[in-house]
């Protein structure tokens, strides 16, 4: 796919990862429609795609609500006259051990809660847009791509039960929707990144920051901006479906 003039929605678009996908896509001709929780962030990522040459709109909307997200992607459907990508980037984090033991006795527990708001963002808010981008790229017969964020921790990681679990969901959903969607010629990937160095890393300490860095064979953390570049790739590679793009400096070897 030639990203010039194509419409790609990002989930997350208003910081992070997502800032850095919009605005590196942009770079290369894509249109951007953005969605987020946080309007500000939103207008500041939109006027960054607009330094870049392109243009973006951007839309609020809780993607664990099945009624907005339902609206919102008619309502993209219908600014854009149809699109062609999503990029399921919104995500959570609420760390914590399954259950925090000490010479026999447990002092905490994972709730519920903190399980399942992970879930409900991280699992349930990719299947609502990834069903709700594919309903309307089959009914406009528009070939489309969509990129799913995992993570290198779907392979499991201390203190990120919730989290690790619905980073292997995401994965299982990629294929699964591969599998299923080729024939309507939607291509279907996922990337995993390991750690990326966003504002969340660069208020480690730095000890902890440093460990990090050693423990990868690159010797430093992943940029955003080599995110966006496998994003690219995976829009451009008409051949690749199906597979999982594993970015984390070597980390998981």
């Amino acid at each position: 796919m030639d990203l010039k003039d194509k419409v790609i929605v990002i989930t997350g678009g208003g910081q992070g990862l997502g800032r850095s996908m919009a605005t590196y896509l942009a770079s290369f001709g894509a249109k951007l429609a953005l969605i987020d929780l946080n309007e500000d962030m939103l207008k500041e990522t939109v006027e960054l795609v607009e330094k870049e040459g392109s243009s973006a709109r951007y839309y609020l909307a809780n993607v664990t609500n099945e009624s907005e997200v339902e609206s919102i992607f008619n309502q993209i459907n219908q600014d854009f006259s149809g699109f062609d990508g999503l990029i399921n980037n919104a995500g959570i984090l609420r760390d914590g051990m399954f259950v925090k033991a000490k010479k026999g006795v447990v002092s905490k527990k994972m709730s519920l809660e903190q399980f399942q708001s992970v879930i409900d963002v991280n699992l349930t808010g990719v299947f609502l847009c990834g069903r709700e981008a594919t309903v309307h790229m089959i009914e406009n017969k528009r070939k489309g791509v969509i990129v799913n964020m995992s993570s290198i921790a779907r392979g499991g990681n201390m203190g990120q039960t919730n989290y690790a679990a619905s980073k292997a969901g995401v994965v299982a959903m990629t294929v699964t929707w591969a599998r299923e969607l080729g024939r309507h010629g939607i291509r279907v990937g996922a990337i995993a990144p390991g750690v990326i160095r966003t504002a969340m890393t660069d208020a480690m300490k730095p000890e902890m920051r440093d460990r990090l860095e050693k423990m990868k064979p690159v010797g430093r953390l992943g940029e955003a901006e080599e995110i966006a570049h496998t994003v690219k790739y995976i829009f451009e590679n008409e051949f690749f479906t199906g597979r999982v793009v594993e970015i984390d400096g070597g980390l998981c070897m």
